[in-house]
């Protein structure tokens, strides 16, 4: 799509008052047109074929024939981005899980009443122009990953020198002689925002259940965290679940950042331990990953893993350069496979990622890691 091409947005949901305040919202909005709306996905179909929208917003809830039913014909038939206005109710939220392995790519929560979804506005238009980035050999659910398989890792540039304004102030210091006894311990820790739903499960079902702890900050919606666990719980090996403030972090042990919520790790008597706490957004987000991972940068450093997947933005990418800076293995998503490639793509611009791999190639090079008994070196900052 041209970059001087307005984004063109199908608004489709069964309630009119929801669907005039989203094109009201919009309307506004640079960059963004809203071409048509849809009272059902009937039609929507029709409108799809006339008006040829370049996003879809989509609810689940409607009649005739309900979103997720309506997503699967519409990936099978003629893919494009969708994001989900889901409500936070159980089913819903479920239902949505269900969507992003169908091919959905976003999520936004629907308020409580639909005179309140005025207050998705300014998150929809940043992540409709997201979506209009999306990478369509990605996100379609029933197609291959093009990659080059037999490719190598693409050269990592040299470490950037040190971010002004570090985040450390989310985490807590390093007590005093505490790194020695967690020089053996390995950790995970990966970080995804737009299309990463899907691409975390792809990874972390590979995982054997005796695998080191992971650690997971995924852009997502409160609410929508705890379904997002229990599915990939249902899917993996290991133990996954949402992480709760205080929870221990040990092998076979999924954790996932609530939504609206940063994930920290801490030191205790008893060993480390997650932290969940509120605080400003970091790059837009709460949860955000350049919290999580400068978090384990600190308390863990070279032993640890970090993996920076699909999303739109920045966030990770600092966390990911001081996580090199202290030795860790740091792995991005390759532009063919990211669904939006804006978070690896800045943490290999400011030699964050000591390797750029494609999606099917990430699982296992974090085995092949963990199987490497570590050896502490001094990362080289700046050349």
């Amino acid at each position: 799509m041209k970059t001087s091409s307005p984004i063109r947005v199908l608004i489709v949901d069964d309630s009119a008052t929801v669907r005039k305040i989203l094109s009201d919202a919009l309307r506004n909005a640079p960059g963004i047109e809203v071409v048509g709306t849809a009272p059902d996905p009937y039609v929507a179909r029709e409108k799809i074929l006339a008006l040829n929208p370049d996003v879809l917003t989509l609810d689940i809830e409607m009649p005739r024939m309900d979103g997720l039913t309506f997503l699967k014909k519409l990936m099978d038939y003629k893919p494009m981005p969708v994001i989900m206005i889901s409500s936070l109710g159980q089913a819903s939220a479920a239902a949505t899980m269900e969507a992003f392995r169908l091919g959905a790519v976003e999520v936004l929560a629907k308020p409580n009443g639909p005179y309140s979804v005025g207050d998705l506005a300014n998150s929809l238009a940043d992540k409709i122009r997201a979506c209009a980035q999306a990478n369509p050999r990605a996100f379609k659910p029933s197609a291959a990953v093009i990659a080059e398989v037999s490719a190598p890792p693409a050269p990592a540039p040299a470490i950037a020198q040190p971010v002004a304004q570090p985040i450390s102030s989310f985490v807590p210091p390093l007590p005093s002689g505490a790194l020695p006894g967690f020089a053996s311990r390995r950790i995970i820790a990966i970080g995804s925002s737009t299309g990463g739903p899907q691409t975390v499960a792809k990874i972390v079902s590979q995982f054997p259940a005796d695998m080191p702890p992971v650690l997971i900050t995924q852009h997502m919606p409160a609410g929508f965290t705890t379904h997002f666990a229990e599915r990939l719980n249902k899917s993996c090996a290991m133990e996954v679940r949402e992480a709760k403030d205080g929870d221990d972090v040990h092998p076979g042990l999924i954790l996932i950042a609530p939504g609206d919520f940063h994930m920290t790790l801490q030191h205790t008597s008893a060993g480390l331990k997650v932290r969940v706490a509120g605080g400003p957004q970091v790059c837009f987000s709460r949860p955000s990953v350049d919290v999580l991972f400068a978090s384990v940068a600190q308390l863990v450093g070279g032993p640890a893993l970090g993996v920076l997947l699909t999303g739109m933005g920045t966030d990770g990418a600092r966390g990911m350069l001081q996580m090199r800076q202290t030795g860790s293995v740091t792995i991005a998503q390759d532009e063919n496979t990211s669904i939006v490639y804006g978070m690896p793509k800045e943490a290999a611009r400011i030699g964050a990622a000591a390797m750029t791999l494609p999606l099917e190639k990430i699982a296992g090079e974090i085995l092949r890691q963990i199987s490497q008994p570590f050896v502490r070196k001094a990362a080289a900052i700046g050349r």
